[in-house]
């Protein structure tokens, strides 16, 4: 295990180091500067600014001074925020992030789950028919247009829920509620798909022979083994989520790091942008070792420091 954990934290680092590294040549790369903007700015402002952040100097120094600067965890000053870095805007913005991520989350893998459930309990029956239609309705229909029919009904229409903003646990439900629907739908399909294979396997037919209760065979039997390719998707899962939330956090008007993000683009706030990413791509390393480890977890049989081994 120490082995696999050991050359796992080398791959993730040499993962993170091609990100941050692509990132930071992209913004080099791309046309303009962080304050070119259609008010146009004095050329000796201009060129003040650029000395103050160190934007004219080589390529190379500008490239050690951020790995350095990222190495230590100082993401540094927003170019447009002035007053704020780049951490503090992480600080500030990433725990709304993560309770409605973790809202949607929750909401995709139970309700995901269970529809996968019931469409192979009841295969080929109305129940099954209604799960996969309600399954095929949520990878048709992209989240933002959705979130806006959610918005509509719920919140215009019906009262029942704030059109936008986060102020308490209400204003996150029918965002969360658009970020889970999706992934939920292929949680659905995946768990259905997986639970059918598992139900022609002799183990369970066995099972069955014997007697057992119909509770039994499900939870003991079909549930524990059928789940493993749902437990594969929560890496991607988690991706999803935190890149949906981009446009969701937008919509609903949700001051999350997924709506600074989109901010700092529009701003051309290429520290902010960097300094995101950052923090995105390591989030992302860490929930797919996460996933590994979550697989050895529920199923023994899966030895994940040997199989790496080999």
């Amino acid at each position: 295990m120490i082995r696999f954990l050991l050359k796992r934290f080398g791959y993730m680092l040499l993962s993170f180091i091609i990100i941050i590294s692509l990132t930071f040549f992209l913004m080099k790369l791309a046309p303009g500067g962080p304050f070119t903007s259609e008010e146009n700015l004095p050329k000796e402002i201009e060129e003040k600014l650029n000395e103050t952040y160190g934007l004219n100097d080589p390529w190379y120094k500008q490239y050690a001074n951020y790995l350095g600067s990222i190495a230590k965890w100082d993401l540094g000053d927003s170019f447009k925020s002035r007053g704020q870095s780049i951490n503090d805007i992480i600080n500030r913005s990433f725990p709304i992030s993560l309770i409605l991520g973790f809202e949607a989350i929750l909401i995709a893998l139970s309700l995901g789950v269970l529809l996968g459930v019931i469409g192979a309990l009841r295969h080929n029956k109305a129940p099954d028919y209604v799960a996969m239609s309600v399954a095929i309705f949520g990878i048709s229909v992209p989240s933002f247009i959705l979130a806006t029919v959610l918005q509509y009904v719920f919140a215009l229409k019906l009262g029942w829920f704030p059109v936008a903003r986060f102020e308490s646990f209400t204003h996150t439900i029918l965002p969360a509620l658009a970020l889970s629907f999706m992934p939920m739908a292929f949680i659905a399909r995946l768990m259905r798909t997986s639970m059918l294979e598992v139900m022609n396997q002799d183990y369970v037919k066995m099972a069955k022979a014997k007697g057992m209760q119909s509770k039994v065979v499900v939870f003991r039997h079909l549930l524990r083994n059928a789940i493993m390719p749902v437990v594969s998707f929560l890496g991607p899962l988690v991706v999803q989520i935190l890149t949906g939330s981009f446009i969701i956090e937008n919509i609903f008007g949700i001051p999350g790091l997924g709506f600074e993000y989109l901010t700092s683009i529009t701003n051309r706030d290429y520290t902010a942008i960097m300094g995101i990413t950052a923090f995105f791509s390591i989030l992302l390393l860490v929930s797919i070792l996460l996933v590994d480890l979550l697989y050895g977890f529920i199923d023994p049989r899966i030895k994940v420091g040997k199989k790496e081994a080999h």
